[in-house]
């Protein structure tokens, strides 16, 4: 769980990506019964969250922001389209994402808006590929959730990238959050203990 203090001060936590597959394969999917079982359940947590803390190096770092306002916060209720134009706000609900075993989704969607600032070819190209390998195929354990016509369309184009490969692939992962993560996030104990932080910390000043 993200620690509010961490939230408001650093906006980062130096954690890894939670890898939902690996962590259902080490843990297990199977309950065990009984205190032996138990403790086999526990190794194996204890194991997963070594094996997540040897990744640290390979998640990318959350974006570097100010402590937000008061009002900036509040926005964020308005609507998601506020909330990610924010860094910030795009920091702590990605926080929030990580809790719920989703961050893949803002992370896709960070590296398509990075892959859209980029000119020359030989860097898309190799950005483009990476975010295939890492988001787009079944094989890697970030892998994102596409409808088949979107997975279609990104096959054709992978034939020659663009800067703008990922956008059908972008919007519906954008869509997803707005509809599925989006109302959770305002309702977690992460966004309200943020909002009362920020509200105590502005009557004080």
């Amino acid at each position: 769980m993200v620690s509010l203090q961490q939230c408001v001060g650093a906006w980062c936590l130096a954690q890894p990506c939670p890898e939902r597959r690996e962590h259902r394969r080490m843990v297990g999917a199977e309950p065990h019964k009984g205190r032996e079982g138990a403790e086999v359940n526990e190794d194996r947590e204890r194991a997963w969250r070594a094996s997540r803390e040897t990744k640290l190096e390979t998640i990318p770092n959350c974006e570097a922001c100010s402590k937000p306002t008061t009002e900036e916060v509040r926005g964020w209720a308005q609507s998601f389209d506020k909330l990610m134009k924010s860094p910030a706000g795009r920091n702590v609900f990605r926080e929030f994402l990580r809790t719920e075993y989703s961050e893949e989704n803002m992370l896709f969607w960070l590296a398509c808006e990075e892959l859209k600032t980029e000119c020359n070819k030989h860097t898309i190209d190799e950005k483009a590929r990476t975010i295939y390998e890492d988001y787009i195929s079944i094989l890697s354990p970030k892998e994102v959730s596409l409808d088949s016509r979107v997975r279609e369309v990104i096959n054709r184009k992978m034939q020659e990238p663009s800067s703008h490969t990922f956008d059908d692939a972008q919007l519906q992962i954008y869509t997803l959050m707005h509809r599925d993560s989006y109302p959770r996030f305002l309702n977690s104990a992460i966004y309200k203990s943020l909002l009362q932080n920020v509200s105590r910390s502005s009557s004080e000043s």
